[in-house]
């Protein structure tokens, strides 16, 4: 059960309905902001309290960002709150000024737990964490996976009282009862659309029976806001406020326009990197003719993803197979031209990818307004090449579309994001072995060791760990569940109405909790 946030409470009908109230305060000021009905002040350094000025000064800030001026009184309310930001922004300092303030400096025990989805992240924010808190003496620890568990149990031990850490091994710990939550006091989600990209929702529902059954502070922060991340603030936080800052082109009800500058020879390539990276739930892909349907369709299927193609030259038992899979929500990647895709709805489409810019600028809204839609956010994502750009930047201009560029992913930074996919992945299913399935496999553990200290026989590692990953490609990283059709009063009436859900199983020994409270 999630603690009633009282009259300060949104639901998704305030999120819309504040938005349109914000719209006649946009068209005169210039500024994309959306915030809670009863909206706060925004901050200053000079308001605040003497610890945060303090924090403030020895990280050389002589102003607070937009982001931390908005957010931060909502935090120090102690309001439950869903913030909307792009990476960059200064949204970590939003979120850690107001916990150096609220952490009770006697007490060693973890008070504040922030999940991100991937290690570089955990480290980023940890540093930014050590930096503010100074000489306060406050105790941080950095828990991610694929490393070594004795520094973590160090900290821990030290009576860590920030822990930041991926959800996947702050579980284990949680498990393996090497961390108490019993004195938490604030939980923070930091990228939660990326960190259920990377496939962390299990793990996440598992940490909520470990949470206090006392009423608890609760934020979440993302880039986007689609569906699924709308149903993840349901699950975890009782009628959550909404703030947004779209200075810098990030709105809410709405799509985020993005576009990769790519080499011409290289296009089919560059998709493969840029869906790696996003992960996303579900897409389609459009292209310009059939032949490239075709193409970019065994393109993905060669590479292990789930997709079909939608053209006109498909046969109608073809068709019929494609658009039931596409019906029941079973369809991962569509590819498909504008004249085809016509009339398909997919429920939870978290993206559509333009392989190629329409011929016709007009193509670009209907094939971006497939996504973004009844309270929620969505990406939509266009690959272009040489000239091409210029025929963007077009479509940009003659429908006052904000385009963000964005530079494509490297091969190093494709195999960073897909090694910590694999190990968040591969312990997951560690954890749900039994005892029979775990003495099994020791007799494997001299092997695995001899393999990993041979240069000669890493291939062989390189090809299970392969292996393993392809598997994991046809499916989509699991979202929180949908209990009707995302349509507008659905979506409404169901992601954030109060209705009881199945209580989690609890590990064996412990005590029966009453779930996360936020109050």
């Amino acid at each position: 059960m999630q603690a009633d946030q009282g009259e300060n409470g949104a639901t998704a009908e305030t999120i819309i309905q504040t938005e349109q109230r914000n719209n006649d305060h946009q068209k005169h000021s210039g500024e994309r902001i959306i915030e809670p009905e009863n909206a706060l002040t925004e901050t200053t350094i000079e308001a605040l309290p003497e610890r945060s000025r303090a924090a403030c000064a020895r990280a050389g800030w002589t102003k607070l960002l937009p982001v931390q001026a908005r957010a931060i009184p909502y935090l120090l309310a102690k309001r439950n709150i869903m913030v909307q930001s792009q990476t960059g922004s200064g949204k970590t300092g939003a979120f850690l000024l107001p916990i150096l303030e609220r952490i009770d400096m006697a007490k060693r025990a973890c008070q504040a737990l922030i999940l991100v989805p991937t290690r570089e992240l955990a480290l980023q924010v940890s540093r930014e964490a050590e930096l503010l808190g100074g000489d306060f003496g406050i105790q941080t620890a950095v828990v991610y996976g694929g490393v070594k568990y004795g520094p973590q149990l160090d900290a821990f031990r030290a009576g860590a009282q920030l822990i930041v850490g991926t959800p996947g091994r702050i579980l284990d710990h949680l498990l393996k009862e090497t961390l108490s939550l019993e004195s938490l006091q604030i939980l923070v989600f930091d990228e939660a659309d990326r960190m259920l990209s990377m496939g962390f929702y299990p793990d996440m529902k598992r940490i909520q029976q470990f949470l206090p059954s006392r009423p608890i502070s609760g934020y979440m922060f993302s880039a986007t806001f689609p569906g699924y991340v709308l149903r993840l603030a349901g699950d975890f936080l009782r009628h959550p406020e909404f703030l947004s800052l779209s200075r810098d082109h990030v709105h809410v009800i709405g799509t985020d326009h993005i576009y990769y500058l790519v080499p011409g020879m290289q296009r089919e390539r560059s998709l493969i990197r840029i869906i790696e990276m996003e992960n996303p739930v579900a897409a389609i892909i459009f292209c310009n003719t059939k032949s490239t349907v075709h193409f970019v369709t065994v393109v993905l299927k060669r590479f292990g993803y789930d997709a079909d193609e939608l053209s006109s030259d498909l046969a109608q038992v073809a068709r019929e197979r494609v658009m039931g899979r596409v019906r029941k929500g079973a369809l991962r990647f569509l590819v498909a031209t504008d004249v085809a895709a016509r009339g398909i709805d997919i429920p939870d489409l978290s993206h559509v990818i333009q392989y190629e810019p329409p011929e016709d600028l007009e193509l670009y809204i209907h094939r971006a307004g497939r996504t973004g839609r009844v309270g929620a956010s969505g990406v939509a994502i266009s690959i272009v090449a040489g000239m091409e750009q210029y025929k963007l930047r077009e479509i940009s201009r003659s429908f006052n579309i904000a385009l963000q560029q964005r530079t494509l992913p490297t091969d190093e930074d494709v195999a960073a994001i897909v090694s910590q996919r694999v190990i968040a992945l591969l312990e997951a299913e560690l954890r749900s072995r039994g005892s029979l399935e775990l003495e099994r496999m020791q007799r494997f553990i001299p092997l695995g060791r001899s393999l990993t200290e041979s240069e000669e026989d890493s291939p062989l590692i390189a090809m299970l760990l392969d292996n393993y990953y392809q598997r994991t490609l046809q499916a989509p990283p699991q979202p929180p569940p949908a209990d009707a059709p995302v349509e507008k009063e659905a979506f409404e009436k169901e992601t954030f109405k109060d209705k009881k859900k199945p209580r989690p199983r609890r590990p064996k020994d412990r005590p029966r909790q009453r779930g996360f409270k936020t109050g």
